[in-house]
């Protein structure tokens, strides 16, 4: 199979081929045929220096400034740079750029052959004076037949010595400066001292941790609280902010207590210092009283090797803040529920008791119904009859009497939807009824009235049989005879409907 392109696609493909053979030989001739450059990167260097003269100052008349002179032998070029001096004031680095530089009039060019040392280079209308050059070119020079001229030295510059000497017998006019010094070598060192601030004798006061903090740099003090979570106190933990604390005040009007006074600089005597805080001691700081029971690992270091005659000694102490008293529960007062009056104890806002969703999802519409009757003594509840319904989604009865006709009561709601206790339980801690307690023939007290349970429905048994194992056999036994179903007929028929519930699900 043949595909054709067009004419003008074939040329330009030809063409492409062609500049791409032309390429890969020409970049094969270069790899095998050329050499690299004899004198390739290296380079001649010469210094020297030349006089610059200075108009219209009484100071000075020129100026000394040495330069470096690089000669490249791979294209003959020249640079001219000048090393630079700090704080010179002018225009320094490279005055003359790498290239072929001019050796007269006729347009000769300047070769290595040409260079000397004590010799003059007049470049661009400047004399440049070569004095000396480095070990690698005065071999080289050496090696091609050229004797090299005596080494000169740079001649020195007047301004420059003069600037010298003026820095050499400079007196400073201050004394010196001891605060600086001290900022230098002592700053961000910190004493850092753990204490318990004893405040029992003032009215609800307690002991509070502490952290002291001293600064070398300084002889600064500040105090900060350790507060623990949830504590009440105000997030703000500085006691007592950085500052001198003064130790002894010159006693200069004693009728008035010191802590009323501002104290100026001039009424100290002495200010605090490392020596006057020792682990294991008090230390009164603006009335009030610290023990230092220890500190940190840098602190330790600083007495050793400052105060060695300090001992410190640590020890430990119970900084824990005082417990709060356990909440006592009061006891019910009957008002309303108990879980409803419990949760107005347990929060300033009262919140309603929270429900088992699991639960009430899990059992939602489940509902065990008994008929039962009214245990009294009065002949006219004799022929009076209730219903039961125990809700499984909140475990909580309510009781329906049903209308007899000639009775003179009236029926209905006998007891509203609640939880029960059963008899005897204590009021702080009831225990309600559940499905294990309902038997047939069995009697339960609801608030004070005894109904004795009659019958009930079919479901009661077939959930009371889902959970046998909760279950005691005697309620179990009731509601079989009740119905007149064995043991053994009614795990048949319980597997027969789980079997044909499972056979529905698989053809669904």
């Amino acid at each position: 199979m043949y595909i054709y392109l067009p004419l003008y696609l074939s040329i330009n493909l030809s063409f492409y081929r062609l500049i791409i053979s032309l390429s890969l030989s020409l970049s094969h001739y270069i790899l095998t045929n050329l050499s690299p450059l004899p004198f390739d990167l290296q380079v001649l260097r010469f210094y020297g220096y030349f006089r610059q003269e200075v108009l219209h100052s009484p100071e000075e008349h020129f100026r000394i400034r040495p330069v470096v002179i690089y000669y490249h032998l791979e294209d003959n070029s020249m640079c001219v740079t000048e090393p630079p001096v700090e704080n010179s004031g002018i225009p320094q680095g490279k005055l003359i750029k790498r290239q072929r530089l001019p050796k007269n009039q006729c347009g000769d060019l300047y070769h290595w052959k040409d260079l000397n040392i004590g010799m003059d280079m007049s470049l661009f209308g400047t004399v440049y004076r070569i004095t000396h050059c480095d070990a690698f070119t005065q071999g080289f020079m050496e090696s091609q037949g050229i004797e090299l001229n005596e080494s000169e030295s740079i001649p020195n510059d007047p301004y420059t010595i003069r600037r010298v000497q003026a820095q050499q017998t400079h007196i400073t006019p201050y004394d010196h400066n001891h605060q600086l010094e001290r900022f230098l070598a002592l700053d961000r060192q910190v004493l850092r001292f753990y204490a318990l601030w004893d405040d029992s004798d003032s009215l609800y006061g307690e002991k509070r941790p502490v952290m002291l903090h001293y600064y070398l740099v300084d002889d600064s003090v500040d105090i900060c609280e350790h507060h623990e979570a949830n504590s009440g106190r105000d997030p703000f933990p500085v006691l007592l902010h950085r500052q001198k604390v003064p130790k002894h005040i010159k006693s200069s009007c004693e009728p008035f207590p010191s802590c009323v006074l501002e104290v100026s600089p001039q009424d100290v005597k002495e200010y605090f210092s490392p020596q006057d805080f020792r682990v294991g001691e008090e230390v009164t700081l603006m009335g009030r009283r610290f023990l230092l029971y220890d500190c940190d690992d840098f602190t330790r270091k600083y007495y050793e090797q400052n105060h060695p005659d300090i001992l410190l000694k640590p020890f430990t102490v119970d900084t824990r803040t005082q417990q709060d008293i356990t909440k006592v529960i009061p006891p019910y007062n009957g008002f309303g529920s108990l879980e409803d009056s419990l949760q107005n104890c347990l929060s300033l806002i009262p919140e309603p008791p929270k429900k088992d969703v699991i639960k009430l999802l899990e059992n939602d519409n489940k509902v065990l119904r008994y008929m039962a009757r009214l245990d009294s003594q009065n002949p006219l509840d004799e022929g009076r009859r209730f219903i039961l319904s125990y809700y499984l989604s909140d475990d909580m009865i309510s009781i329906f009497e049903k209308s007899t006709r000639n009775s003179g009561i009236i029926g209905g709601k006998f007891l509203e939807k609640t939880c029960v206790p059963k008899p005897g339980s204590s009021v702080e801690n009831p225990e309600y009824f559940g499905p294990a307690d309902f038997s047939i023939g069995g009697t339960v007290e609801v608030f004070g009235h005894r109904f004795v349970l009659m019958d009930a429905d079919r479901y009661v048994l077939s959930y009371l049989e889902s959970l046998s194992h909760h279950i005691p056999e005697h309620t179990l036994s009731s509601l079989r005879q009740k119905f007149g179903v064995s043991k053994t007929s009614d795990q048949e028929e319980q597997h027969e409907a789980e079997t044909d519930g499972a056979a529905v699900v698989f053809q669904n």
